[in-house]
């Protein structure tokens, strides 16, 4: 995961022009600048944690982490002092929802040109516990509905409270519990058919 060079990110936009993800964008301010940096500093490790952990291929996160953070950019005077990771959440969020819709078009298009995925999980010779661990994660997260996997991993992953949450993806509390509890279901689920897999000579999928 490569940070992308703040040079080639967009300067806060003037009040006449329009903003990377629709809108009106809001006038300079002074100190645009370094808050743009301090916005990146300090929220880029968890923005890329969320936009793996949303399912992005490592070959694509650097391209959607520098669509989160020109859309920051391009939106900074918009963005309400004190919700900048609020803003980075969600962006995260739309952006990783994207790069999955367009990858689900190109398999129907093409698949039969696509490579197979590897089983990262295949052997103890090969992977150490922890990394197999990670690609098991990666499956059963992979399946998830965008929705619940966004909560699931802030939650679970993220260790953010239910209020933390609310806020970050700009939904009531009461979602976040409802979701957060099919998540979980929908994760121990997928969780139990995987181990049924590995367990039963032709277990079910």
């Amino acid at each position: 995961m490569t940070r992308p060079s703040l040079a080639a990110l967009p300067s806060p936009p003037s009040p006449s022009s329009q903003s990377a993800i629709g809108g009106k964008a809001g006038e300079r301010r002074p100190g645009d600048g370094p808050r743009l940096r301090a916005l990146y500093d300090d929220h880029f490790e968890l923005v890329g944690r969320v936009v793996r952990n949303l399912g992005v291929p490592a070959g694509e996160i650097d391209d959607v982490l520098e669509r989160v953070f020109s859309s920051a950019a391009a939106r900074l005077p918009d963005i309400e002092p004190g919700r900048e990771r609020a803003f980075l959440v969600q962006a995260a969020v739309r952006w990783a929802a994207n790069a999955r819709r367009a990858r689900a078009r190109i398999r129907e298009i093409g698949c039969d040109a696509l490579p197979d995925v590897p089983d990262l999980g295949a052997s103890p010779e090969e992977h150490t516990d922890s990394r197999r661990a990670a690609a098991v994660l990666d499956e059963l997260l992979g399946a998830m509905d965008v929705d619940l996997r966004a909560v699931f991993i802030l939650d679970e992953i993220e260790e953010m409270s239910r209020a933390e949450i609310a806020v970050v993806l700009g939904i009531p509390a009461g979602t976040v519990a409802s979701r957060l509890r099919r998540a979980r279901e929908d994760f121990e689920a997928r969780l139990t058919r995987w181990k049924l897999r590995r367990t039963v000579p032709g277990g079910l999928e």
